[in-house]
Protein backbone atom coordinates (compact mmCIF):
# COMPACT_ATOMS: atom_id res chain seq x y z
CA UNK A 1 0.00 0.00 0.00
CA UNK A 2 2.89 2.31 0.36
CA UNK A 3 4.15 1.56 -3.16
CA UNK A 4 0.52 2.87 -4.65
CA UNK A 5 1.10 6.12 -1.68
CA UNK A 6 3.94 6.93 -3.78
CA UNK A 7 3.20 6.51 -7.20
CA UNK A 8 0.17 8.29 -6.39
CA UNK A 9 1.77 11.60 -4.80
CA UNK A 10 4.11 11.12 -7.86
CA UNK A 11 1.51 11.48 -10.49
CA UNK A 12 -0.01 14.11 -8.23
CA UNK A 13 3.22 16.40 -8.46
CA UNK A 14 3.36 16.39 -12.02
CA UNK A 15 -0.25 17.15 -12.68
CA UNK A 16 0.61 20.30 -10.26
CA UNK A 17 3.39 21.28 -12.52
CA UNK A 18 1.62 20.83 -15.71
CA UNK A 19 -1.20 23.09 -14.33
CA UNK A 20 1.50 25.39 -12.95
CA UNK A 21 2.96 25.61 -16.94
CA UNK A 22 -0.56 25.55 -18.34
CA UNK A 23 -1.20 29.45 -16.20
CA UNK A 24 1.91 30.88 -16.83
CA UNK A 25 1.60 30.23 -20.64
CA UNK A 26 -1.94 31.63 -20.41
CA UNK A 27 -0.41 34.68 -18.26
CA UNK A 28 2.09 34.90 -20.93
CA UNK A 29 -0.79 34.85 -23.88
CA UNK A 30 -2.70 37.35 -22.58
CA UNK A 31 0.43 39.83 -21.83
CA UNK A 32 1.44 39.58 -25.36
CA UNK A 33 -1.97 39.94 -27.00
CA UNK A 34 -3.61 42.68 -24.36
CA UNK A 35 -0.71 44.61 -22.20
CA UNK A 36 1.80 44.60 -25.04
CA UNK A 37 -0.51 46.37 -27.63
CA UNK A 38 -1.75 49.11 -25.39
CA UNK A 39 1.85 50.00 -23.66
CA UNK A 40 3.12 50.22 -27.64
CA UNK A 41 0.27 53.23 -28.10
CA UNK A 42 0.81 54.64 -25.46
CA UNK A 43 4.36 55.10 -26.65
CA UNK A 44 3.12 56.03 -30.00
CA UNK A 45 0.99 58.56 -28.75
CA UNK A 46 4.22 60.55 -26.61
CA UNK A 47 6.21 60.71 -29.44
CA UNK A 48 3.63 62.43 -31.33
CA UNK A 49 3.14 64.50 -28.02
CA UNK A 50 6.56 65.79 -28.41
CA UNK A 51 6.76 65.99 -31.82
CA UNK A 52 3.62 68.78 -31.59
CA UNK A 53 4.84 72.42 -32.56
CA UNK A 54 3.07 75.52 -33.02
CA UNK A 55 0.85 75.48 -36.30
CA UNK A 56 0.47 71.51 -36.63
CA UNK A 57 -3.39 71.15 -37.06
CA UNK A 58 -4.77 68.63 -34.79
CA UNK A 59 -7.64 66.78 -33.96
CA UNK A 60 -9.01 66.84 -30.17
CA UNK A 61 -10.57 63.49 -28.69
CA UNK A 62 -13.96 64.79 -28.72
CA UNK A 63 -13.68 65.52 -32.42
CA UNK A 64 -12.95 68.94 -33.09
CA UNK A 65 -10.19 70.06 -35.15
CA UNK A 66 -7.98 72.80 -34.33
CA UNK A 67 -4.69 74.84 -34.97
CA UNK A 68 -1.87 74.84 -32.49
CA UNK A 69 -1.05 78.53 -31.36
CA UNK A 70 1.18 77.92 -28.08
CA UNK A 71 2.53 74.71 -26.40
CA UNK A 72 3.54 74.99 -22.78
CA UNK A 73 4.51 71.27 -20.80
CA UNK A 74 1.17 69.54 -20.27
CA UNK A 75 -1.25 72.81 -22.04
CA UNK A 76 -2.01 73.65 -25.30
CA UNK A 77 -3.50 76.48 -26.65
CA UNK A 78 -5.65 75.66 -29.59
CA UNK A 79 -7.48 77.74 -32.50
CA UNK A 80 -10.68 76.90 -33.59
CA UNK A 81 -12.38 77.96 -36.77
CA UNK A 82 -11.24 80.93 -38.50
CA UNK A 83 -12.84 82.80 -35.45
CA UNK A 84 -9.60 84.50 -34.20
CA UNK A 85 -11.63 84.64 -30.49
CA UNK A 86 -12.25 80.85 -30.50
CA UNK A 87 -8.86 79.69 -28.45
CA UNK A 88 -9.15 76.89 -25.87
CA UNK A 89 -6.46 76.14 -23.58
CA UNK A 90 -6.68 72.00 -22.93
CA UNK A 91 -4.42 69.34 -22.00
CA UNK A 92 -2.34 67.33 -24.15
CA UNK A 93 -4.10 64.41 -23.34
CA UNK A 94 -7.10 65.72 -25.39
CA UNK A 95 -5.02 65.34 -28.53
CA UNK A 96 -5.99 62.22 -30.71
CA UNK A 97 -4.27 63.41 -33.76
CA UNK A 98 -1.58 65.57 -34.97
CA UNK A 99 -1.39 66.82 -38.89
CA UNK A 100 1.47 68.94 -39.70
CA UNK A 101 1.08 71.61 -42.40
CA UNK A 102 3.62 70.32 -44.88
CA UNK A 103 1.74 66.71 -44.97
CA UNK A 104 -1.07 68.21 -46.98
Amino acid sequence: MGILLTEDVAVGTGGIFSIVIMYAVLIGAMWFFFMRPQSKEKKRLAAMLSALEIGDCVLTTSGFYGIVIDITDDLVIVEFGSNKNCRIPMDKSAISRVEKPDEN
